[in-house]
């Protein structure tokens, strides 16, 4: 049986995050540079959202760049920025197509102006879709997110907009860049690294996660319908037992 036959209809997380790792070792074990790797990535990027989408996924978010990647050689830095405007562009149309809807998380002012009016434009232009919300997290990390969060909770706190004693989990989560939006249910990684890289510090904590030995530019939809089905059978307890969980 296919994993994709598999897989419960019923129990589909609404919320799936990937790290998409691998990009630079694929093109070096390939002999080409890590552009060639990023270039690559695109057939994974596009089978991922279709499986997504086709499966029920209300939120699809991935992890394009980092804060961290803003470190990298200017050149590589440069040649991704080229190639997320020509990406965004050339699939909008897709997106349009099948119902699915863009948004994007991070410290976007720290874009380039190209791909900023690019991010813009694509945003507005899918504004109206409704199978699946496409979450691209640029220049984001977790620890930037918490900040700003509570640098601007802190202000309102300031300017008497919120009360002291209102503030907690709820309240804080309401400023971070994923507001209105469900936690992650199910976290992917490619390449066999075995950590979150800074990358949704306060929505994964309870997320399951999902690691495979694939580097990115080989993941096919199968592999989503795969870590799909791995999520489906686990249990999910929340710090409850099992017979708590199966009273309720």
């Amino acid at each position: 049986m296919s994993a994709r036959s598999a897989i419960d209809s019923a129990r589909i997380p609404a919320h799936v995050a990937v790290i998409m790792d691998g990009n630079g070792r694929w093109a070096k074990k390939r002999g080409g540079l890590r552009i060639f790797g990023h270039q690559s990535a695109i057939t994974a990027v596009r089978d991922t959202v279709e499986a997504a989408a086709e499966l029920g996924v209300q939120y699809l978010t991935l992890y394009a760049f980092s804060t961290e990647n803003w470190g990298r050689p200017k050149h590589e830095v440069m040649a991704l920025m080229q190639l997320l405007v020509h990406t965004i562009r050339q699939e909008t149309p897709t997106l349009l197509k099948n119902n699915i809807r863009l948004h994007a998380i991070g410290d976007i002012s720290q874009l380039p102006d190209s791909c900023q009016r690019e991010l813009a434009e694509a945003i507005e232009l899918t504004a109206a879709g409704s199978r699946t919300t496409l979450v691209l997290a640029l220049s984001y990390s977790g620890r930037w997110d918490l900040a700003q969060a509570a640098r601007r909770l802190a202000e309102d706190v300031a300017a008497g907009k919120v009360a002291p004693a209102e503030v907690g989990e709820e309240k804080l989560a309401g400023y971070l860049t994923t507001a209105g939006i469900p936690d992650p249910e199910l976290l992917i990684r490619t390449s066999g690294e075995q950590r979150i890289s800074n990358f949704l510090l306060w929505q994964l904590a309870y997320t399951e996660l999902y690691i495979t030995e694939l580097l990115w530019p080989d993941f096919r939809r199968e592999h989503f319908y795969e870590a799909v089905l791995a999520y489906q059978r686990r249990e999910r307890r929340f710090g409850k037992t099992s017979e708590q969980l199966t009273v309720s």
